[in-house]
């Protein structure tokens, strides 16, 4: 692509882990997966403007992100060769595991052409697979995506105002001997050992739509298929957005 070329807004959808099987652990630590992701229409936007550089940020969830080397935008930009500025629209909660960095820096590499996938995976496993989008079964430490057909699916996010580290979250769940989950997520029995306020947080909306939700990865959000607005009673202490995927 030519550096002479308009400014473009492009959407970064983000990402929801639906199941996730963990398999192994490779000799390096990192855990092997099995897990379904899809896209939903939930998304940021970004303005990619070639003809200058920099980072900047707006949006109900610009607050904390990092506009210097360190976003993942920029270190896309930096793995595709490219230079540019780029203004972060953020509509995707923070801290839930919805993959909004992730998004973000996918959104980038798609707009640069690049498409080699182990290398996007080395910024941060979701990169992949948001690359991709869609539908997929996702293996290996996110790098192995196995398209699947698009369903259309109604849903329900719950954002408590919480924080799992990812990487505590796996040690945990290592330190518990490998659990399998009763439900379709291994790593929600090391999350709530990790922070114990999910389950509270889990029981609330069970209380509310009469159904156990799932957490999404390693958290922090809770979702449960269909839209439920009952749970909005739960604002302004959780963020509750209904979305669906992308199809």
């Amino acid at each position: 692509m030519s550096t002479t070329e308009a400014s473009v807004t492009i959407a970064a959808p983000a990402k929801l882990t639906r199941t996730l099987r963990i398999t192994g652990v490779r000799d390096d630590g990192y855990h092997l997966i099995d897990a379904e992701m899809v896209e939903l229409e939930l998304a940021d936007e970004l303005t990619i403007r070639p003809d200058a550089e920099g980072l900047d940020a707006s949006g109900p969830f610009a607050d904390g992100v990092p506009l210097d080397d360190s976003n993942l935008v920029a270190k896309a930009l930096r793995l595709a060769g490219r230079r540019a500025h780029v203004h972060l629209h953020k509509v995707i909660p923070h801290g839930g595991g919805l993959g909004g960095g992730s998004a973000d820096a996918a959104a980038v590499l798609r707009w640069a052409g690049f498409d080699d996938l182990l290398a996007a995976s080395r910024l941060g496993a979701d990169i992949p697979f948001c690359v991709r989008g869609g539908r997929a079964r996702v293996r290996g430490i996110g790098e192995v995506l196995e398209p699947l057909r698009p369903i259309p699916l109604d849903l329900t996010l719950v954002v408590p105002p919480l924080a799992v580290s990812t990487p505590a979250a796996y040690r945990a769940w290592d330190g518990l001997g490998g659990p399998t989950a009763d439900g379709p997520n291994d790593l929600e029995p090391a999350a709530i050992a990790v922070v114990p306020e999910l389950a509270a947080w889990r029981d609330r909306i069970a209380a509310i739509v009469g159904v156990a939700p799932v957490l999404a990865g390693s958290g922090a959000t809770w979702f449960v298929d269909g839209h439920h607005p009952a749970l909005r009673a739960l604002e302004p202490e959780a963020t509750v957005v209904l979305t669906r995927t992308r199809v």
